[in-house]
């Protein structure tokens, strides 16, 4: 068994964000638990062709460490896991992070006061394509074991459970199959005949990467996205040096960057004029890349600009318009052995399959494991869709974080803008909470899912005749966006007063007995489990 003060469970951008708000708050004891084989998080798991941040690289950083090495305006995937494993290295957090721990469960204890969280260690078929084994004996391996903590932080992310469509024959489909975010590298796709499900954020990077290397592209597309031009340059060597030189060019850049994403806002949440002027552009950018009147037909979203995620490319509508792809405007309804069949009922002959069809976002997969204070899990309270208070603190939880979670995630700007504020905000109540159990008042709760309806109830994603990934399908509750800027969330955290928590006097007494020993922080990492 390890005790610690704070355990946190995902070694992402939440999580190492989470870590290094800690430290810097004077809070040492803390450990983070990390089912992969290295840190990292989608940026770790999603090794595809082209994999590429649609975020401005110099935005999609932590505040405390800017990075004058990107290599261009947008980051590809490789760097900022790289970025990443530089940060929890600088940061001297190595030895704080149990890699290859897979978070079995977690459940409060109210009698001590304290989450107990069972762990095994992560089976190799769970390690990501790429990365090995640490040598036996290091810190970053483990066997099984209870980590017994004061406080519980989820950092899991919301795109991390890839969603498997239902299609009759799938199983039996007799080539290379996998999902976008389980690129099998080992799957020869060099003149291969391959079909791609779906047209989202992966699939408008995938695509073009395999137009040029594959014999042939069938692209299933049941509706179309809105794209917009991409744009953006390679730094050169003179910019790089430049940003390490002047540090204030560097911090200017990013400000001025902030600036652009806030202004986003507008278009992708339905301000009329601005979504009209943003649409004209991605029909502008559809018309000069698709010369053909019907296949621009069957590009062009019947919906209204920003109710899904607006895409950026200036490569997809290239290929898809070559000889090298077909799209097929429907769904892909079944498979009958390598001949794949279109709900619109054509046939299409393929050799390999990749499914770049999203992920479990408004149900996510950590829910099931996390019991509250009376037995009921995180998934049961959040039947009708995930909710919390300041989108981070979950009534019937005592002690818990959720990052990246509940409205926290953002459809124009930067998530670890949002990542950084609601650390600060655990911080904080953590440097306030003198030792009592901390219980969220359901009220506080309520008032604030209405609050977030009421914001949400005019936006495109509620309003613009789409189904998109941000709305809670059982409730009808817009359960994963903040309805609002990246300046309206910091100042709304900032109005939590600590009245979000019920007075509960005595609780800084609720641990009858001492549920383990805990061993000096620093030695209590060293020592864990190996």
């Amino acid at each position: 068994m390890t005790r610690v003060e704070v355990a946190i469970v995902g070694a992402g951008f939440a999580g190492i964000g989470m870590a290094m708000a800690l430290r810097r708050a004077g809070r040492e004891d803390f450990l983070v638990l990390e089912r992969g084989a290295s840190v990292g998080g989608t940026w770790r798991d999603n090794t595809y062709p082209g994999v590429a941040c649609d975020v401005p690289s110099h935005l999609y950083g932590f505040a405390a460490h800017p990075n004058p090495s990107w290599s261009g305006t947008y980051a590809k995937g490789a760097e900022i896991h790289s970025y990443l494993e530089h940060v929890v290295e600088v940061e001297g957090l190595s030895d704080r992070v149990r890699l290859r721990t897979t978070m079995r469960g977690a459940e409060w204890d109210a009698a001590h006061a304290v989450w107990r969280i069972s762990t095994s260690p992560t089976g190799a078929s769970r390690q990501p394509p790429g990365h090995h084994a640490a040598p036996s004996g290091r810190p970053g391996e483990t066997d099984d074991d209870v980590i017994v903590a004061d406080v519980l932080v989820l950092a899991c992310g919301r795109l991390t459970e890839p969603t498997i469509p239902r299609i009759a024959g799938l199983e039996q489909f007799p080539g290379p199959l996998f999902h976008s975010a389980r690129w099998d590298h080992s799957a020869d796709l060099t003149g291969a005949r391959v079909g791609v499900v779906g047209t989202g954020a992966s699939a408008v990077q995938i695509v073009p990467e395999l137009a040029r290397a594959a014999a042939h592209v069938t692209l299933f597309q049941r509706t179309p996205a809105w794209i917009v031009p991409r744009g953006g340059d390679a730094y050169s060597d003179a910019d790089r040096a430049r940003f390490v030189t002047d540090p204030a060019s560097l911090e200017a850049l990013r400000a001025d960057l902030y600036a652009e994403g806030e202004a986003r806002f507008a278009s992708r949440s339905g301000d009329s004029a601005a979504a009209a002027e943003a649409e004209a552009v991605a029909l502008a950018h559809l018309e000069r890349q698709v010369a053909d009147p019907a296949l621009r037909a069957a590009l062009t979203p019947d919906y209204a600009f920003g109710c899904k995620r607006v895409l950026l490319s200036d490569e997809f509508y290239p290929a898809v318009a070559s000889d090298a792809v077909s799209l097929v405007p429907a769904a892909l309804a079944a498979v009958e052995g390598s001949t794949l069949i279109a709900s619109d009922g054509t046939r299409h002959e393929i050799d390999a399959l990749v499914l770049a069809t999203g992920f479990a976002s408004t149900r996510q997969p950590y829910a099931e494991l996390v019991a509250g204070e009376h037995g009921q899990t995180l998934a049961e309270h959040w039947a009708g869709g995930m909710t919390a208070f300041a989108s981070t603190v979950v009534a019937g939880f005592p002690n818990l974080f959720v990052l990246n979670g509940p409205n926290a995630s953002l459809g124009h700007s930067s998530s670890v803008l949002m990542i950084e504020e609601q650390a600060r905000y655990v911080t904080r109540v953590l440097d306030d909470r003198s030792g009592r159990v901390l219980r969220v008042d359901p009220d506080a709760e309520r008032q604030y899912t209405d609050e977030i309806a009421r914001a949400a109830a005019s936006t495109r994603w509620m309003t613009g005749g789409c189904r998109n990934w941000y709305v809670d399908e059982r409730s009808g509750r817009l359960a994963l966006l903040w309805p609002g800027t990246v300046d309206a969330f910091r100042e709304r955290l900032a109005r939590a007063d600590g009245t979000e928590f019920l007075p509960a006097p005595g609780d800084a007494h609720a641990r009858r007995e001492d549920p383990g020993p805990r061993p000096d922080r620093e030695p209590a990492l060293e020592g864990s489990p190996a």
